[in-house]
């Protein structure tokens, strides 16, 4: 079993407050797209997911400043410490813009790092993944990586031995938790998850047609044994984002849910034990 310190230990129940499945949104999409609400409505927003059975979001350093504290009280904070804008060049080259010591005196339960593997850029984003993770291993702070096929050299980004790829590499470097692509398929992307010794978090990707739709995605992906999935555009973009989330946390969480997770179990012992 890992041995853990403390800090990181009750870090790690922050984020799996729920047992061993996970569900978190991410809103870093402003940074990369663009507002994807209202100035004043992100701490609406936030609260509308901390009250629906998220389990964490994911939010730039400065957007803290304008959601209220007391939403994090039942819910885990992940500053991501990475950015890049689709009007950049090359927009699949990341880059930090915040540290690890930054975002803990801010207060956050723990930080994600997103790596396009294939990309132009792939050699610093790989060693910026590789810094943070050294420092999450001093701060004691739980890292996730956001790892994507993504570049020029890519023509499947879904390919089941890319993704395998990708998620080792987040593990081989340290990550706690690595969120990827969905490989389209049950026993493909339940391959990926027995190949991996840190849990996998799947990402939504972009907007469905419809909540159906959705649903069915997150039924589907859940019995491959993923450890939870990642989900942003087709929650804060629905009609009521509270009601989505609180659907989609049950299909995450539910007992009944036919998904067992395939993670390694001694990590996730290692993560859920009291020090």
């Amino acid at each position: 079993m890992i041995n853990y310190s403390f800090g990181r230990q009750r870090r790690f129940h922050q984020l799996y407050r729920h047992g061993e499945r996970f569900l978190t949104v991410p809103l870093d999409h402003s940074i990369s797209d663009g507002p994807i609400v209202s100035a004043d409505g992100l701490s609406h927003l936030v609260g509308q997911l901390a009250l629906n059975g998220v389990d964490a979001v994911v939010l730039h350093k400065g957007r803290l400043r304008y959601v209220d504290h007391c939403w994090f009280k039942n819910m885990a904070l992940i500053v991501h410490l990475s950015a890049s804008t689709s009007h950049a060049p090359d927009p699949d080259a990341k880059y930090l813009v915040a540290s690890v010591e930054e975002v803990l005196r801010l207060g956050a339960d723990a930080v994600s790092v997103h790596v396009n593997i294939g990309s132009q850029d792939e050699k610093q984003q790989i060693a910026d993944l590789a810094a943070v993770s050294d420092a999450c291993s001093f701060w004691n702070m739980p890292l996730m990586a956001m790892m994507y096929p993504r570049g020029p050299r890519i023509d499947n980004p879904r390919d089941p031995n890319l993704v395998a790829h990708a998620v080792s590499l987040a593990a081989d470097l340290g990550a706690d938790v690595v969120k990827t692509l969905y490989v389209g398929d049950v026993h493909a992307m339940a391959d990926v998850v027995r190949s991996c010794p840190i849990p996998i978090l799947v990402a939504g990707g972009p907007r469905m047609n419809n909540q159906d739709e959705t649903e069915q995605f997150v039924y589907e992906v859940m019995k491959s044994g993923v450890a939870g999935v990642a989900m942003g555009r087709n929650i804060f973009h629905a009609p009521d984002p509270g009601a989505m989330a609180r659907k989609v946390s049950s299909l995450v969480h539910s007992a009944h849910n036919p998904a067992r997770t395939l993670m390694n179990r001694s990590v996730l012992g290692a993560h859920l034990a009291i020090a």
